[in-house]
């Protein structure tokens, strides 16, 4: 299969490296800076194109772009290549926004955090396709299927419903860490201390229900331990975190002791 993609940031990035593992040609792709575009192109052994006039046919272009660009650059493919199947990566953005102005549109969205720093397991990584025409969904089952073991059909009301689980479960618990840290840094505690608590938090809610795996003062009810930590905060002048932790600890409390 030749494919053209369009983008260069983490997602574009982990997405052509393990097509190009796989066996997949990319045949070329586009990004707003060209020079990035280029070295890009280098590592993916594919050709830089400086606009979109530059592509050549091929069999599927991938929209690995911020949500707000889908619409727009869509709409320039479509002006170019009205007969080629166009998808989009995102969790949030229905196809809609595709289809509204070309036909053959699908999505191909990776649930997994990217990082240029990191390798990225893609056999254990949930890989979500959607498509209007049945022969166009057959393909990109087949194109997920070659990267992932955990491929899915499903829905643009499905998968933003499981986009924002995700910012709960992965970006709201990265700013917890991210607080946590604060919070150790103002009196020079050594935050890799949390790590092997850090990991059996995210083993258990894997292996078992969340709401049944917490632990700490405000599931038992313990106000004084809540309002020891909550002035230390007020100490440290920390009214940002304060309310975060006021607030999260009020969830729990509603979770696990209303009526």
């Amino acid at each position: 299969m030749k494919i053209s993609l369009i983008g260069s940031g983490r997602v574009a990035f982990h997405l052509a490296k393990v097509l190009l593992a796989q066996g997949h040609n990319i045949v070329q792709v586009y990004a707003r800076d060209f020079d990035k575009t280029q070295k890009f192109a280098e590592k993916i052994q594919a050709k830089a194109c400086q606009s979109l006039q530059d592509f050549q046919i091929s069999d599927l272009i991938i929209l690995a772009v911020s949500d707000s660009a889908i619409a727009e650059l869509a709409k320039q493919v479509h002006e170019l290549f009205p007969e080629i199947l166009i998808v989009h990566t995102s969790g949030s953005t229905n196809i809609e926004v595709i289809s509204h102005v070309h036909e053959k549109a699908g999505v191909f969205y990776p649930l997994q955090t990217f990082s240029f720093e990191r390798e990225v397991d893609w056999s254990a990584t949930p890989l979500f396709v959607e498509a209007i025409y049945k022969d166009d969904l057959i393909l990109l089952s087949d194109l997920a299927n070659s990267l992932s073991n955990r491929v899915y059909q499903y829905t643009s009301k499905q998968r933003l419903t499981l986009h924002l689980a995700a910012v709960f479960a992965c970006n709201f618990s990265n700013y917890c860490f991210d607080m946590a840290k604060q919070v150790t840094d103002e009196e020079q505690v050594d935050f890799s201390l949390l790590y092997p608590l850090i990991l059996e938090t995210a083993k258990k809610a894997t292996e078992n229900d969340p709401k049944h795996m917490q632990t700490g003062p405000a599931v038992r009810g313990d106000q004084n331990i809540l309002t020891m930590h909550q002035n230390l905060l007020a100490q440290a002048e920390r009214d940002d975190l304060k309310q975060v932790y006021q607030l999260l600890s009020d969830g729990i409390l509603q979770r696990h002791h209303s009526a």
